[in-house]
């Protein structure tokens, strides 16, 4: 007989009343009520969200921020209720939700380390066995006594992640832990999913994170706003998430324009492999076919493009002017093949702008700004495009 799922969620709603802005008076609030005004508008955060995670499975939930995702772990945690739809759970629960969440300002850490155990229904012995362990993966043994709202947001989500893991629950959710502390406490923390993965317990994490969610998830549930657009193995959910993710950057800076004469028709992506695509990794090649069409002959024509990042900010761009590669004369349909040889931008979405012109600049025949979205994954961790750098003392 098989082992009954460890969570069950079945139709979840939620909603949340959107209050008006300004302050109300007593007085307006009685006189609205015996009015009977209207009900205040709502947010539907969750739109019938159904799904089962399996005991011992590690569930990635990825989506664009306000997707729902921290509402759903809240819900599951119980810190907040559902409007409508059934939650099960089997086993103890231990969650590292919002930033700070569950820990007491004025307490020091010592005191909220007990009083989290306590939540669990741990007892004070329980804690104290456990308590040098959680100091020790925190690192933060001269500050333990100290108030936690003087801790900086490392130093909360070091403590609340080794609380959540040592407390040793059956359901383990994690809210973007990975997107807070010091490169080493990532490692411990990347460790320490691991040995729970090996140990059979279950696991809910939310990351934005999408090389480290594809590797350590058996599954990734995609949210947006809302509703489940994808549950199903990494790497073809990820896959439609960078879609969305490349879709959604490009609709509020496109714009096209130009006088026509020469037009660009389609753009094709293409990886090293010659297959097409609009996701890439960093240090692949990437090829563009640029296909257009004239309606009468055009003379010596420049073809250009650009890189954006999604905020619209330009990483680079050339033309064919600039690269000396010469177009002495075009007329009706044709294609050119751009070819960069290494994407050396860092991880993320990024929006190609094509152009042509006339080789005085003076006349803009089409204009494609911000119209094709790709997507680069990257392991390395820097900003902007990638320069090999090296770093030496200076011996005295």
């Amino acid at each position: 007989m098989s082992e009954p799922p460890a969570i069950v969620v079945e139709r979840l709603c939620k909603d949340y009343r959107l209050r008006s802005a300004g302050a109300r008076s007593l007085k307006a609030a009685v006189l609205d009520a015996l009015r009977r005004r209207a009900a205040a508008p709502r947010l539907r955060a969750l739109a019938d969200v159904s799904f089962e995670v399996a005991a011992g499975e590690t569930l990635g939930i990825i989506g664009a921020n306000g997707a729902g995702k921290s509402t759903l772990l809240a819900l599951i945690t119980g810190t907040v209720a559902p409007t409508s739809g059934r939650i099960e759970t089997r086993g103890s629960i231990s969650a590292l939700l919002e930033l700070g969440a569950g820990f007491h300002p004025d307490l020091t850490g010592r005191e909220n380390v007990l009083l989290y155990g306590a939540t669990l229904g741990l007892s004070r012995r329980q804690m104290r066995e456990r308590f040098d362990a959680i100091v020790e993966f925190a690192g933060l043994r001269e500050f333990i006594d100290q108030p936690v709202k003087h801790y900086s947001s490392g130093m909360y989500v070091r403590l609340g992640f080794a609380v959540a893991v040592e407390v040793d629950p059956d359901i383990l959710l994690i809210d973007e832990v990975l997107a807070v502390g010091d490169v080493n406490f990532q490692r411990k923390c990347l460790q320490k999913i691991d040995e729970f993965r090996r140990r059979g317990k279950t696991m809910l994490i939310i990351s934005h994170d999408l090389s480290t969610i594809q590797r350590i998830s058996d599954r990734i549930l995609l949210l947006d706003r809302g509703r489940i657009l994808g549950l199903g193995q990494p790497a073809q959910v990820v896959g439609e998430y960078q879609a969305l993710a490349r879709r959604s950057a490009a609709a509020g800076l496109q714009r096209e324009w130009g006088t026509g004469e020469l037009r660009i028709t389609e753009v094709a992506f293409f990886d090293g492999a010659g297959r097409r695509t609009e996701a890439f990794r960093w240090g692949e090649p990437l090829e563009a076919r640029i296909a257009f069409a004239a309606t009468r002959p055009i003379a010596d024509p420049v073809f250009g493009f650009a890189i954006n990042d999604q905020t619209g900010r330009l990483v680079y761009g050339s033309n064919t002017q600039v690269e000396g590669f010469a177009i002495p004369r075009l007329e009706g349909r044709g294609a050119l093949r751009l070819r960069i040889e290494r994407l050396t931008m860092a991880g993320g979405t990024y929006l190609f702008s094509f152009s042509t012109h006339s080789a005085d600049h003076l006349v803009n025949y089409h204009r494609l700004d911000n119209r094709y979205a790709i997507s680069v994954q990257s392991d390395r961790r820097f900003e902007g495009c990638y320069m090999p750098i090296r770093w030496e003392t200076d011996a005295p």
